[in-house]
């Protein structure tokens, strides 16, 4: 009995100093070889600039976020983890981790393949429905990009605005937005893996964010489906249906507008009327105008799935005169 116990407490011994060896392979951590800041900037620039076509994220808060959340590109989960921008793995993520003391003991991180998909997740990941507000900032206001950023709770430091804008000036960041492109568009195919191993992000297929009537949109490309729209955009399924009076067995077509947000009950102002074309229905009018379904009904006197004629004036804020 005592010869199994002393062998029992050697076992525990020999696992506590296995996890302290690793505990201190991750807090001494050493790069093979260190990269300066002017490497890192001079190695990812050209990714941050790409990243920032695809997606309307300032270049400048990319790297300056890189260059924060990976020490350089020198830190442990950097290296190892080839994760730059200190992602954790949340409900979501079915890829690789890496788990590493952070706010918490043993934190799950996301672990990439390349650096250029942390850059790649990154983007994708700041497209989520928490982090919209930014994308009404000027891709040349980083002071505005940083501080949105920690108001939507991308960092704990109080300091983290304070500390991206000092690093985009001391390095000069900023000259990198004035490579932006408003109508960029790529038909480059990439074969980034968001973490599942068989979903493919084609590039040349972004949909990209606009406003109408005061709610963000999209334009639907071919292969979306309302479901994936909302996997991608970080929206719940019920969500996305609501928003586009939509039911579980539509897909939205090619080149038709998709909704991220509630849409408006009426119009935006000087859109007073709308002329029914051959082709159109009340739900493409809806979408059109960034109007509810319901309201537009109402506001035109017609019993719900009634559908107009081709001339027909449908009022978009006002009510239809009475019969």
């Amino acid at each position: 009995m005592k010869k199994l116990s002393l062998v029992f407490f050697t076992i525990c011994v020999l696992l506590s100093s296995v996890s302290v060896v690793k505990a201190d392979r991750r807090k001494n951590f050493k790069p093979k070889h260190r990269l300066t800041r002017s490497e890192y900037i001079e190695k990812y620039r050209e990714i941050a600039i790409k990243e920032m076509n695809e997606y309307h994220i300032p270049a400048s808060i990319t790297l300056a976020q890189g260059i924060l959340e990976s020490g350089d590109g020198n830190s442990y989960l950097a290296v190892v983890g080839r994760n730059h921008f200190g992602v954790k793995c949340h409900s979501s993520w079915q890829g690789p981790t890496i788990h590493i003391d952070d706010d918490k003991k043993n934190e799950c991180f996301r672990k990439y393949r390349s650096v250029e998909n942390s850059y790649k997740d990154h983007s994708v990941f700041l497209q989520s429905k928490r982090y919209q507000h930014l994308y009404k900032y000027k891709i040349t206001d980083y002071k505005k990009w940083a501080r949105g950023l920690k108001k939507a709770g991308y960092a704990t430091n109080p300091h983290y605005p304070k500390l991206l804008i000092k690093i985009i000036e001391q390095n000069d960041l900023a000259q990198y937005d004035k490579f932006y492109q408003k109508d960029y568009t790529s038909h480059k195919s990439s074969p980034f893996d968001r973490g599942s191993g068989n979903f493919k992000f084609t590039i040349g297929n972004k949909n990209r964010i606009e406003e109408r009537n005061k709610s963000r949109s999209i334009v639907a490309v071919k292969g979306d489906t309302y479901l994936s729209i909302a996997q991608k955009y970080g929206l719940k399924e019920w969500e996305i249906y609501n928003y586009n009076d939509a039911h579980k067995a539509d897909i939205p077509k090619a080149n038709t507008i998709v909704y991220l947000e509630r849409k408006r009950g009426k119009a935006e102002r000087g859109k007073n009327t709308h002329i029914v074309a051959e082709g159109e229905n009340m739900h493409d009018i809806a979408q059109l105008y960034g109007m509810r379904l319901k309201a537009l009904y109402r506001r035109n006197r017609m019993r719900s799935g009634r559908q107009p004629s081709v001339g027909d004036t449908i009022y978009l804020r006002g009510k239809a005169p009475k019969e």
